[in-house]
């Protein structure tokens, strides 16, 4: 998969006054160079609307394209990849429906879930939450930056930050040895989307340098 630094989630709730498209071509504009697609309530055939409208979205910037949970729809709008959290479809049989060219992503809370997704062929992981967030429902508590330092001093493939990461607390995750970061209502439920990304990658650019 392409390295990537600044991730996005949707989070159509964050923003309802505002076209969801054209809020994450904003982020994309901003720096952001991986989204995904998350939608826990909408009817299938609605997320499907959705999946396709930012598949062509991504595809026009060249930004990678995640949905998640949703292997069927990933693969019916030819996404480059899936998340998946601890209660999914396991990584085995998700491997085995998306293919070997796919991205597979999970989400950890401690270093033993981290290292199964390693071990099992995870593309990457996500780390988190880093701090309390209101981003999602049923969130388990807050795994702190030392989280973080114990995924960078043992695990190989990539992982992102996620979790109630703010322009004021960023240092503090990329200081603990991050170099990839995600948000939802930070990003998409900003005033400015675009101009709050630039700050997140003018951030990123001056304290991480990806080899």
């Amino acid at each position: 998969m392409k390295d990537f630094q600044l991730y996005a989630i949707t989070g159509e709730e964050f923003h309802p006054n505002r076209d969801l498209v054209e809020v994450m071509e904003e982020a994309i504009l901003g720096g952001v160079d991986i989204i995904q697609l998350r939608d826990k309530k909408s009817k299938k055939r609605d997320v499907l609307k959705k999946a396709r409208a930012l598949r062509e979205l991504t595809k026009k910037h060249d930004v990678t394209f995640i949905v998640n949970d949703h292997i069927d729809i990933a693969l019916a709008v030819d996404a480059d990849g899936i998340h998946l959290g601890q209660d999914d479809l396991p990584l085995k049989e998700a491997r085995a429906i998306m293919g070997p060219e796919k991205i597979i992503g999970i989400s950890t809370h401690r270093i033993e879930e981290a290292r199964e997704a390693e071990v099992g062929g995870a593309d990457y992981i996500g780390v988190g939450p880093i701090f309390p967030t209101n981003s999602k429902e049923d969130v388990v508590d807050p795994v702190t930056t030392s989280y973080i330092q114990q995924v960078a001093g043992e695990i190989s493939i990539p992982f992102v930050a996620i979790g109630g990461i703010k322009l004021h607390n960023v240092e503090r995750v990329l200081d603990a040895g991050a170099s990839r970061i995600c948000m939802i209502s930070e990003i998409v439920g900003a005033e400015k989307v675009r101009e709050t990304c630039e700050q997140f990658t003018q951030i990123l650019k001056r304290k991480v340098h990806l080899s």
